[in-house]
């Protein structure tokens, strides 16, 4: 533990000359290491399967083989004593022994004098009691393994704290109990290392925007390590990645700033076709008066249609509008049967 404590110590002071390269040591500050959350429980409790059945049928076998060779007992020699129980309880023991469940989703792993021999269930299973036994019963339905890095350092060496979970099953029982000690602990570990290195190959604009890459890139990394454990990898899913308070306020206003700069380029073009608009307009307005004066009456009305109001006009003030509603003003019922 003293020299774990040593490495990890010179490591952390080694990523801080890095990082904060020309500060002083007492003034730089701390790094805290990663570390991994597993969480490889897949069941609910209410949901749990229960022993009670296999246990109930262990109980079964061993009272009706006892009852039977007590019973053989005395029809044979017309008395049960020491010697006839002793036998019925070791003959109910090791038919216990040799008899077994697996359920629907476990595999039984079974040695023979310490090698392998064979992979049982699920169901009812024999074993040769004493020169044979069940090494492990592995559960070959999808494991949920939740797994986290934190404050791992990008390739533009920014610190992002990253949640993944990881979804893999167990094809290969023979293969998880001879070739690896612990290969749940074992994949936890592989799944730590795989997400770090992706991480760390990756910008901190990379492992935020392009998450389908990053969790390509973590399958295809444990896919080839755990292979020889008899474990496959169905998919990786990163959770959420949490950047620190004050890029995320940096990243903000970047965004921001991006989002005004495309309102103005759109506001921009629409002034354009506008003017594009009133441009071809005027050539038509240049050619025709009347046009001109319809016009000008129909932005009265649409005026006065929105707000609800009455435009009042003074006799001083309406000499203005001459060229605009030229003789009407004087003849308002003029035109009206045209």
């Amino acid at each position: 533990m003293a020299k774990e404590k040593t490495r990890f110590a010179a490591s952390s002071s080694a990523v801080r000359d890095q990082v904060f390269p020309g500060v002083a040591a007492d003034a730089r500050p701390a790094i805290k290491p990663y570390h991994v959350v597993p969480d490889a429980s897949t069941e609910i409790v209410g949901e749990r399967a229960s022993n009670t059945g296999v246990w109930l049928f262990s109980l079964v076998v061993f009272t009706v083989v006892a009852l039977g060779v007590l019973g053989l007992f005395e029809l044979i020699s017309g008395e049960v004593g020491f010697f006839s129980i002793l036998c019925a309880v070791l003959l109910a023991g090791l038919a216990t022994m040799s008899v077994h469940i697996a359920q629907q989703w476990e595999k039984v792993v079974v040695l023979r004098l310490g090698k392998f021999n064979r992979v049982s269930g699920p169901g009812l299973f024999w074993t040769i009691p004493v020169f044979e036994q069940n090494a492990m019963r592995v559960d070959g339905r999808v494991r949920v393994t939740t797994f986290g890095a934190e404050e791992t350092l990008t390739s533009d060496l920014v610190p992002l704290n990253v949640n993944a979970v990881l979804f893999w099953m167990v094809w290969d029982a023979k293969a998880a109990c001879t070739e690896v000690g612990n290969f749940t602990q074992a994949v936890e570990l592989a799944a730590q290392t795989a997400l770090r290195d992706a991480i760390g190959r990756a910008s901190v604009a990379e492992a935020a925007i392009r998450r389908e890459q990053l969790d390509r890139e973590i399958r295809s990394v444990l896919e080839e390590k755990v292979a020889q454990w008899g474990v496959t990898i169905l998919s990786v899913e990163v959770r959420d990645i949490l950047l620190p308070r004050d890029l995320q306020d940096v990243m903000s206003l970047e965004a921001q700033a991006e989002q005004r700069k495309k309102a103005r380029i759109i506001l921009m073009e629409a002034e354009q076709d506008v003017t594009e608009m009133l441009d071809a307009m005027s050539e038509v307005y240049e050619r025709n008066d009347v046009a001109l004066r319809l016009r000008a009456m129909h932005l009265l009305y649409e005026s006065v249609r929105e707000t609800g109001g009455t435009v009042v006009v003074p006799s001083s003030f309406s000499e203005g509008f001459g060229d605009v509603l030229g003789d009407l003003k004087n003849d308002p019922l003029r035109g009206v049967g045209r």
